[in-house]
């Protein structure tokens, strides 16, 4: 079953479920590459190891009355009732585990020279205080002092986004395209929750055009490929909290569509 979103699928943002459609949408940007690009090119998967939050199901307290046992030498073993106080609320933690993430890098073949770097971010590289979040700006630093095009997929509305000298307009999701020739100028797609994402200009070596990379058609072809729909609950809201106009707009969305 597709998604019923026209492009991003807000619900794919929930921590059980962005893993493996993290990695999933790497893989499937690089089969397109290598399908479109010139065969001066290749696409590969570049891994990397961060801590990130895998789940965050309801705790599930045990709270039963306790008999205590007690021993002396003089009385043996006696038994005393006593009362467990209940927490007036209750919370969530977050529970994290060391995961593999993947990036995409297009090489020049024979050379194994870094031409485009296409990073797909997670909640790590957005949640400020997190190592992974250090480790990824410092290599988009480097990034940005080469040669190197960079390729940003913000598909994440919570945490902290990538820093931009200028202010852009406010949206769920963001593409930012950094062409080495252009810096520091860059390229901006805001995208909105009810909106397509875009096709984006994939920059090559001179004197090689732009490769397009459909990617309302890729995020489609892996929330199929997943089977997102069988584990995704559309009567409940999506994580984060949504603006009003968000609210309103899947919750209109979704009930034309017969899911809520």
């Amino acid at each position: 079953m597709p998604s019923p979103f026209p492009g991003m699928d807000p619900y794919l943002e929930t921590p059980e479920i962005w893993v493996d459609f993290h990695n999933n949408l790497a893989s499937e940007i690089q089969a397109n590459l290598n399908r479109t690009m010139p065969k001066r090119y290749i696409a590969r998967l570049s891994p990397r190891i961060v801590c990130e939050i895998v789940e965050t199901g309801e705790l599930k307290a045990f709270r039963p009355d306790v008999a205590v046992y007690h021993q002396t030498e003089e009385q043996g073993m006696v038994q005393t009732a006593t009362t467990v106080l209940t927490a007036p609320v209750e919370s969530r933690v977050a529970i994290e585990e060391f995961v593999k993430l993947h990036s995409v890098e297009i090489l020049e073949v024979g050379t194994m020279r870094l031409v485009t770097a296409i990073e797909i971010l997670s909640p790590a590289n957005k949640r400020l205080g997190n190592k992974a979040r250090e480790e990824y700006l410092d290599k988009r630093r480097e990034i940005l002092r080469s040669s190197v095009h960079l390729i940003e997929i913000d598909l994440i509305r919570a945490g902290e986004r990538m820093p931009l000298e200028t202010p852009v307009p406010k949206a769920a999701y963001y593409i930012v395209l950094s062409r080495y020739q252009r810096r520091p100028i860059v390229e901006v797609w805001p995208i909105q929750i009810w909106e397509k994402l875009p096709t984006i200009p994939v920059p090559l070596l001179p004197p090689d055009p732009d490769v397009p990379l459909d990617l309302n058609a890729v995020v489609a072809s892996v929330y199929e490929r997943g089977a997102y729909d069988r584990i995704i609950d559309y009567r409940q809201p999506p994580p984060p909290p949504l603006t009003d106009e968000e609210a309103k707009w899947i919750d209109d969305w979704l009930r034309e569509k017969k899911l809520r």
